[in-house]
């Protein structure tokens, strides 16, 4: 199961930085535009640390976490929709992906220019929405074009999607997102086949330096903000494991800032983390919040779904605490779940599969 998290911004905010922070894949991080014509993707980690606990009880010869791929896609300008810069290609690159974080810039260096001419956090902020706003707004205009013969045949259903469509179209001519357009759970549904950009989950990177000053642009940008110093994270992903380890120990800090946009971007998404351990291996598996046990089997491989029998279901915490499968069976703390049982994240499972 893949999810793919596209990073958009201007050109010179620190996107590429950022991206090769979060790959320790080398991308061309050049002071000019365009630099980045073709999206680099990269596969990432999401950070676990009950794999280390379980692996520790199963003595498992190696540990897998589960990953999200991260997409570097090249800068937007003003006016991209109207074909600006690279204008579609970029707004095409961006629909491909699951969810979206914006980089704004809000460091100061006069050796990379801004493609605006000064530094401005929240009118960078303001051109991105409006571009991708413009998308969405031609992307619904397109649709209700397509359904403006079938609105005269008098199809109920049809003419019901136009006024819908009718009244999103006036939400997003007011410069609003599509994902703040109030409707029912069935018109989201309809809404959602459209694909728009503005639907998209997102997180704001508040790319800073070391002079930035806490609390003001992070209010205005709502609680979805992050505030990262690409180039020290950079700096940080070159060094050795335990050498990175004992540098967050001496600042007592207990993850770095990237660790946390990874974390975060996995939650937007609406992921959950379920568990498999024993001496082989110990692994993290993702599936979509809600997802039913023959489902989750799925996603290890596709013949469980058919061959679904049962799940053997405990809690990480309650593996670790008591030694593993053993211990828990003894407790009285494993269950027995069939196809209906919901998955839980942390819970760590043993399905039973005919073949």
């Amino acid at each position: 199961m893949s999810f793919q998290i596209g990073i958009v911004g201007l050109p010179n905010v620190g996107k590429s930085t950022l991206f090769k922070a979060l790959t320790k894949k080398q991308v061309d991080a050049a002071n000019y535009p365009f630099c980045t014509i073709d999206p680099n993707v990269g596969v990432v980690a999401v950070p676990d640390t009950r794999l280390e606990k379980l692996a520790l009880i199963s003595h498992s010869q190696e540990i897998i976490p589960t990953t999200i791929e991260f997409v570097d896609i090249a800068g937007l300008v003003k006016n991209a929709h109207k074909g600006e810069g690279l204008g579609n290609q970029f707004l095409a690159h961006i629909r491909e992906v699951d969810a979206i974080i914006e980089v704004v810039r809000d460091f100061a260096d006069k050796n990379i220019i801004h493609v605006e001419g000064t530094v401005d956090p929240e009118r960078d902020r303001d051109i991105i929405s409006l571009e991708l706003v413009m998308a969405d707004l031609e992307t619904v205009n397109k649709k209700m074009a397509s359904l403006h013969k079938e609105v005269k045949s008098g199809n109920k259903e049809i003419q019901k999607n136009m006024l819908l469509f009718e009244g999103l179209k006036t939400h997003l001519e007011q410069g609003n997102l599509a994902r703040e357009f109030v409707c029912g759970y069935e018109d989201k549904k309809i809404i959602k086949e459209l694909n728009l950009l503005t639907i998209k989950p997102l997180i704001f990177v508040l790319n800073v330096d070391e002079n930035h000053q806490p609390g003001v642009l992070e209010k205005k940008f709502g609680s979805q903000v992050i505030k990262i110093n690409a180039k020290l994270e950079a700096e940080l992903a070159d060094l050795p494991t335990t050498e990175l380890a004992d540098y967050l120990k001496e600042l007592n800090i207990s993850s770095t800032g990237l660790d946390k946009l990874i974390t975060e971007s996995y939650r937007i998404l609406d992921l959950i983390t379920f568990l498999t351990s024993g001496p082989k291996e110990t692994r993290a598996w993702t599936v979509c919040r809600g997802a039913k046990a023959p489902e989750a089997a799925g996603v290890i491989h596709t013949d469980f779904i058919k061959g679904f029998i049962r799940a053997e279901v405990c809690a990480w915490q309650d593996f670790v605490a008591y030694s593993g499968e053993v211990g828990v069976k003894e407790k009285g703390l494993m269950r027995l779940e069939g196809k209906d049982y919901v998955i839980q994240d942390g819970d760590t499972i043993y399905f039973r599969v005919s073949t």
